[in-house]
């Protein structure tokens, strides 16, 4: 029997699958997501192109599921456009995530810094909704006379989709998206007044926000939406559990490392607040977050995969590997790529080992942060750079508690399966355990001098 179909709407693919009573997916369907072109700090695509590929995947998936009709969706964070509520027609490509035009709205609201991080728990970055949409409505004036007269929607992706599929009658997001606008006060979990004054984007303008599970919203091609969520808070939710002492480890193209917040824990100073999810009962579910940025780039140069174990703390340098800065808890600009000594003169497989440390190091930093403010018991690894021996070895030489590889595949298709079919969070994870090499201690001695030698050169600038 089956449980539910789901959605994942991906940066760079597209995919559908069944979720069986029993938690397995199957009859997963994958397409490539319509290309993104990319023009000095813009990054877009064709949001009909983007529509049309997520119809076909979702159809084929359809036709095998068996008369089932609950639908989850799980969807790419802050990637966005403005459409017109007459003809459904785009007036914007789909403004990717990743896309940099927001940077001079951060730049111009800095000085409100500290109150957005405090309503919101997200820093001021360019990666966000609301300052992109801030600058697109500068440069286009009379869409914004439009949009509040009702003319014109603006929406994250989900919102898009969902509007187009329910024939134009509901215009929502789930609270887990919402939180990650910089427009929602993440305790009230309520578009905030005071965020949209700031960005100058009107609020009743702005989807409807609902529970991410609980939905019960009827679509024009037969499917009954349950569940909508983020993808990071899909993944999450097939991964661990809330009720025990876990945390994540996602290792992709950059890495997040999270954990449920135990209740009335406020977080570690520094690390982002995420609104996991809102169940059917509209109960908010926290986690605290910290990010990695760009590391698959950092070593797409070099020969990661060629890199051993035995290849770890073979010398005094370190290393930071974050290309576009260090990432959370200290959202610093200025330290990207970096080795405390010169490495020019070094083999590239050598530079690669390096570079592998220095996520090690971080996620183990990481870790410990948040086993010192509420015990952890295990760490799930996840991601492409998951099945790297190296990273796998090195972490679980670095932190004092078990390690496992989950081996499942399509975590954020299968969190938005089992959040729509009501199944409990982690159901049927696959994973493996992870066994620290015996009497290694040259790794976590380098990690201890590597921590020291961060910290000094935090505080040097």
């Amino acid at each position: 029997m089956i449980a539910s179909i789901a959605l994942d709407l991906g940066t760079t693919s597209i995919k559908a699958g069944l979720l069986e009573q029993d938690g397995a997916l199957s009859n997963i369907v994958a397409r490539p997501a319509p290309k993104i072109t990319v023009n000095a700090g813009r990054y877009e695509s064709d949001a009909l192109a983007y529509a049309a590929v997520a119809d076909q995947v979702l159809s084929v998936c359809l036709a095998q599921a068996d008369g089932c009709k609950t639908f989850g969706l799980c969807s790419q964070r802050s990637s966005f456009l403005i459409w017109e509520k007459s003809s459904g027609l785009p007036l914007t490509p789909l403004i990717s995530w990743q896309d940099n035009r927001g940077a001079a709205s951060c730049d111009a609201l800095r000085a409100h810094e500290k109150s957005i991080r405090s309503l919101t728990g997200l820093p001021l970055t360019p990666y966000y909704f609301a300052p992109k949409l801030r600058i697109v409505l500068q440069e286009n004036p009379a869409w914004q006379t439009r949009l509040e007269r009702g003319e014109l929607l603006a929406g994250t992706l989900d919102t898009f989709l969902i509007w187009r599929w329910s024939g134009g009658k509901h215009h929502v997001t789930d609270a887990s998206m919402a939180a990650r606008t910089l427009l929602m006060d993440i305790r009230q979990q309520q578009w905030s007044p005071t965020l949209c004054d700031l960005f100058g984007i009107p609020m009743h303008t702005l989807p409807q926000i609902r529970s991410s599970a609980g939905m019960d919203l009827r679509l024009s091609n037969g499917l009954t939406l349950t569940a909508s969520v983020g993808d990071q808070s899909a993944a999450l939710f097939a991964s661990v559990r809330e009720d025990r002492a876990e945390a994540l480890a996602n290792l992709g193209t950059g890495c997040f490392v999270v954990r449920y917040l135990p209740k009335g824990d406020a977080g570690s100073d520094g690390y982002l607040q995420t609104l996991v999810y809102q169940d059917s009962a509209q109960h908010s579910h926290f986690a605290v977050e910290g990010t990695l940025n760009s590391i698959a780039a950092a070593l797409a140069p070099y020969p990661a995969g060629e890199c051993r174990v035995e290849d770890l703390a073979a010398d005094d340098i370190f290393c930071l590997a974050e290309p576009s800065g260090l990432g959370a808890p200290y959202f610093r600009n200025d330290l990207g790529i970096r080795f405390s000594r010169p490495v020019d003169h070094l083999p590239q497989r050598r530079i690669a080992a390096l570079l592998l440390e220095a996520v090690i190091f971080r996620v183990a930093r990481i870790l410990e942060d948040f086993h010192r403010e509420s015990a952890i018991e295990r760490v799930f690894l996840s991601g492409g750079l998951s099945e790297s021996a190296c990273l796998q070895q090195g972490i679980a030489q670095c932190v004092p508690f078990d390690v496992h590889c989950l081996t499942q595949v399509d975590s954020s298709l299968r969190g938005a399966a089992l959040l729509a079919a009501g199944m409990a969070p982690a159901c049927c994870r696959e994973s493996k355990k992870i066994s620290a090499t015996l009497d290694a201690p040259a790794l976590p001695e380098k990690y201890r001098r590597w921590k020291e030698w961060l910290d000094v050169l935090l505080d040097s600038r």
